[in-house]
C-alpha cells in the first residue's frame, strides 16, 4: 500500500453529537451515543503520535499533524479545554468549528491561551436566511461569538454552506465577513445526508455551482480571503494541461487521502459526511485501518471510480466530493461512494 507523502494530515474529531440548535442541512441524524471519556481521548491522542511517528521513521516523512475539533457543538463537552489542551502539549496544532453561539470573551481568551490556530464560525447568509436554516436568535448570538474570538485575536473563519436557500446571498456574506474584520470566508456545497437528506432538491444544479463559484473566485477584497475545500471548486482556479494527472491521488477530496474522522464513540469514517464505518478506537488501530481499509483503499484507486469522475483526466487532484457523490447516489437507490459528483462542473471548464 502506498501512503500518501504529502505533509498534511489531520484528525477531524467531532467530539460529541449534542448541539445547541437544529440547523435544516445538518449532516447529523440527531441520535445519541456513548461520548467518549477524556482518557479515551487522551489514549487516542497517544496513538496518533505513535502512528505519525512510525510513519516518519519508516517513510522518511515530514509530517505536518493537526487537530480539527467540533461536534455537535463542541463547547457542550465539559471538558473541551482540557481536551485543546492536551492536544497542544503533544504538540498538535488545533482549529475549532463551532457555531458560535456558547462563545464569551472568557472561553476566547481561554482558547487563545491554548495556542488554537484558528476557530470556524458558521454563518449561512444575512439574519433572515441564516435563522431560516439554523433557528430564530442564533445570528446574533453566533456574531457575538465572533465578535469575542477576534477580540482575543484568534483568526476566525465565518463558512456558509451553499444550497438553494442561500447561495444567492453569497454577496451579503461578503460585505459581513469585511464589516467584522474577519480574515477568511469559506464556502461548501449542501451533503445531503442526515437531516440535510430532506434538502436534496435544494441542492445547486451544476451550471449554477459554476456560476456561483466563477462569481467568488472573481471577487478581490482588501484584507479578506476566499477558502474552500471542495475539490471541485478547486478545479476552476487550478492550472491544467490537458493531460491525464495519472492514478495516484495527489490532491482534491480528503478521504482516504490526508486524514480521517472520529465520531464521539470512537468510530473511525473517512469524512464526517461520508459516514462509512471503518472502525473504532475503542478496539482498532488507527495505522492498521488507515493501511487495511478496504473503503480507503477503493477510495485510493482510480479503477473503483465510475461515471465523469471514474473517466476524468483531473481524478487525480480532484475525485470529486465523495460525501455529495454517495448522498446524491444513496438518494436514487444505488448508495455508492465511489460513484460521480452529480455537481460536477467538467462540461463548464476551459
Amino acid at each position: 500500500m502506498s501512503i500518501n507523502t504529502a505533509q498534511d494530515f489531520f484528525i477531524q474529531w467531532h467530539l460529541t453529537e449534542r448541539c445547541n440548535l437544529h440547523c435544516t442541512h445538518c449532516y447529523q441524524t440527531g441520535q445519541s451515543s456513548e461520548e467518549l471519556s477524556f482518557s479515551e481521548i487522551s489514549d487516542t491522542l497517544e496513538e496518533v503520535a505513535d502512528m505519525l511517528a512510525a510513519w516518519t521513521a519508516d517513510y522518511g516523512m515530514s509530517l505536518a499533524p493537526s487537530f480539527t475539533i467540533t461536534g455537535g457543538e463542541p463547547f457542550l463537552r465539559q471538558d473541551i479545554f482540557a481536551i485543546l489542551g492536551e492536544i497542544s502539549d503533544r504538540g498538535f496544532e488545533s482549529y475549532l468549528l463551532s457555531n458560535g453561539t456558547l462563545v464569551n470573551a472568557q472561553k476566547a481568551g481561554m482558547l487563545a491561551s491554548l495556542g488554537v490556530k484558528g476557530v470556524q464560525i458558521s454563518i449561512e447568509g444575512p439574519e433572515e436566511v441564516h435563522e431560516q436554516i439554523r433557528g430564530k436568535g442564533s445570528f446574533s448570538s453566533s456574531l457575538r461569538g465572533v465578535g469575542h474570538l477576534l477580540d482575543a485575536g484568534l483568526p476566525v473563519t465565518l463558512n456558509v454552506t451553499l444550497s438553494e436557500l442561500n447561495a444567492d446571498y453569497f454577496p451579503d456574506l461578503v460585505a459581513l465577513a469585511s464589516s467584522l474584520g474577519v480574515p477568511r470566508l469559506g464556502f461548501s456545497r449542501l451533503v445531503p445526508a442526515g437531516r440535510g437528506e430532506a434538502l436534496l432538491a435544494k441542492a445547486l444544479e451544476p451550471e449554477k455551482v459554476r456560476r456561483i463559484y466563477r462569481e467568488i473566485f472573481s471577487l478581490n477584497i482588501p484584507g479578506l480571503k476566499i477558502v474552500t475545500g471542495d475539490p471541485v471548486a478547486s478545479q476552476l482556479v487550478s492550472a491544467f494541461d490537458g493531460a491525464d494527472g495519472g492514478s495516484v491521488p495527489t490532491g482534491g477530496c480528503a478521504a482516504g487521502l490526508s486524514g480521517l474522522t472520529l465520531l464521539p464513540d470512537g468510530t473511525i469514517v473517512p469524512c464526517r459526511r461520508l459516514c462509512l464505518p471503518l472502525g473504532n478506537v475503542r478496539r482498532d488501530s488507527l495505522r492498521e485501518v488507515w493501511a487495511t481499509s478496504e473503503v480507503l483503499g477503493a477510495l485510493r484507486d482510480r479503477s473503483r471510480y465510475s461515471g465523469k469522475c471514474g473517466a476524468c483526466a483531473r481524478w487525480a487532484n480532484c475525485r470529486g466530493c465523495r460525501a455529495i457523490a454517495f448522498a446524491s447516489s444513496r438518494a436514487r437507490g444505488a448508495a455508492d461512494f465511489l460513484a460521480e459528483d452529480p455537481q460536477c462542473l467538467i462540461p463548464f471548464l476551459p
